[in-house]
Parts: C-alpha cells; sequence; structure tokens
C-alpha cells in the first residue's frame, strides 16, 4: 500500500509530502508530477517518483494499485477544464481498486465560479464508487501574504470584499488535515469544510500589516468591476482577473467564512494565525 500525492511539486503538495515523511516510512509515499526534477531531493530522500500529466489520461494508467490511499490535488490550469483533468485520475483510481481518495476542493459555501470545476469533480469522485473524502480547503493566508509587494509600494489593500470576513489558514495547515485522513482511519466517505479558527476583514489585515510594518497600511475598497480592471491592468489575463473579483464579491457575501472547526479538529492543534503569516513573510 502507498499514500500517493497527485501534483506533489507544487506549493500544497510539497507540504504534504514533507508532513507525510513525519509519519511514515518515504518508501510508502508516492509523488505524482510533471517534472521529476523538481522533486529530486524527495527521489533521494526514498520517495518514489511517478511521471503523469492530468491532460494525458493514459499516464495515470496502472499508476495506482489496490489498497493505495490517494491525495488528488486539485489543478490550478483553469482554462483546461479542470473537472476533464481530475476525472482522469478519478476514473485510474476506480479502476486500481485504491482505498481511498480524498480530493482538495473548496468550501460548500462558495458559489462563485472558482467552484464550479470542484463542483462538478466531487459529482464525477462520488459518482465513481471510489471510497472518498472531500477536503473542502477555505481560502489560504498565502493567497495573500505572497503577494505583498504592491501592497508595500501603495501602502494600501485594494479588493472587492466590502467588509466581507476570511477563515483563512495556512497551507501547513491544510496539509496537516489531509495527512491527517491520508495516514488515519475512519474518514471514507466524509466531507470536511476546512478553515481557519479565526476570521478577519481587510481592513483588520491592513491594521495588521501596520502594525507589524509601522507604517500607515489602508484598505481600499472597490468594485469588482475596478478589481478587474486593475488586475488585468497588471497582466492578469481577464477571464483570470475576473474570477479574483469573484471570489472578492464571495467574500462580501461571506461565503468564504467556515465556521466548522473541522480543520482544527483534524489536526489536533489550533490553525495557524494570520498575524503569524504575515510576519513569517515580512521576514523573506
Amino acid at each position: 500500500m502507498s499514500i500517493v500525492v497527485t501534483g506533489a511539486s507544487g506549493k500544497l503538495g510539497r507540504h504534504v509530502v514533507e508532513q507525510l515523511l513525519e509519519k511514515v516510512p518515504a518508501g510508502q509515499v508516492t509523488a505524482v508530477v510533471r517534472d521529476p526534477e523538481r522533486v529530486a531531493d524527495l527521489a533521494e530522500r526514498g520517495v518514489r517518483v511517478a511521471v503523469a500529466d492530468y491532460n494525458a489520461p493514459e499516464t495515470f494508467d496502472g499508476l495506482f494499485a489496490a489498497g493505495d490511499k490517494v491525495l488528488l490535488i486539485s489543478g490550478n490550469e483553469f482554462d483546461k477544464g479542470r473537472v476533464r483533468q481530475h476525472s482522469a485520475v478519478i476514473d485510474a483510481a476506480r479502476a486500481a481498486g485504491v482505498a481511498l481518495l480524498a480530493y482538495t476542493s473548496a468550501p460548500g459555501s462558495l458559489t462563485a465560479t472558482l467552484a464550479d470545476d470542484h463542483r462538478g469533480t466531487e459529482r464525477a469522485l462520488l459518482d465513481s464508487g471510489v471510497p472518498y473524502v472531500l477536503l473542502r480547503n477555505g481560502w489560504y493566508h498565502e493567497n495573500y501574504t505572497e503577494n505583498l509587494a504592491p501592497v508595500l509600494e501603495h501602502d494600501a489593500v485594494v479588493a472587492a470584499a466590502g467588509e466581507g470576513r476570511i477563515s483563512s489558514a495556512s497551507r501547513a495547515d491544510y496539509a496537516a488535515a489531509a495527512v491527517a485522513v491520508l495516514t488515519g482511519e475512519g474518514h471514507e466517505n466524509t466531507t470536511y469544510e476546512l478553515g481557519g479558527d479565526e476570521a478577519w476583514s481587510f481592513a483588520e489585515y491592513a491594521a495588521e500589516l501596520s502594525r507589524q510594518t509601522g507604517r500607515e497600511i489602508v484598505y481600499t475598497p472597490v468594485t469588482p468591476e475596478a478589481l478587474t480592471g486593475i488586475l488585468t491592468g497588471a497582466g492578469v489575463p481577464e477571464p483570470m482577473a475576473a474570477v479574483f473579483a469573484g471570489v472578492d464579491a464571495a467574500i462580501a457575501e461571506g461565503q468564504l467564512v467556515v465556521d466548522s472547526g473541522d480543520l482544527s479538529r483534524l489536526t489536533g492543534r489550533p490553525t495557524t494565525p494570520l498575524a503569524e503569516a504575515v510576519a513569517a513573510a515580512l521576514k523573506d
């Protein structure tokens, strides 16, 4: 039996593999990637590396074995039909008779366009009959803390989220939840709504940045249309800019507040505070 992680060279996948190695022998972990050079260090530590591509279903033939536990990390190629991509993995997992397939989805409360592919993938997974876990990940601290350059350049947090709040957590937190499911028992056919312990607003985010930088950083709310224009002006493709603006509109409606407590229960610890993520980002 192997624990198989797709998208293992990505930012979330890396966290998952590293945390798995703290719990199980490296030989029990398979990292699925497009470019094996990106995980050469993991291979040196004994992790099995498999090369496969969501866009080439045949590359998953024979990759899984009966009894495997699989983490399907959602792809980020929004223009290539993510449901079709994910279904290739689900079909291969069903054919192999895996023991569990966990999928990184989006909160059930999210109705923005970003969630459409996740709902489609969830339907495909449930229809497959494969024992499943839906890891409905909320927003990531890093969606903001990894993009501080324009904020610090203009001393302004610009968003189209009004006074909406977000229950974000760190990638490491969400990875820990996935590891708990992959290494634990009794999670079959379960849905977890995952989010941080404390919700925050963009005004509070700006205040935290001000506190830690010693500068006056303000929150500047804009309309979704204005945000789309700002993003496209910065080089973001228009369809992607519209998706981001749609997420902000959903935040304004409270759709990214996840108060289930599932994340801290699965990991057995409190989630990472936003202030800690800000501090880490400012040190980089």
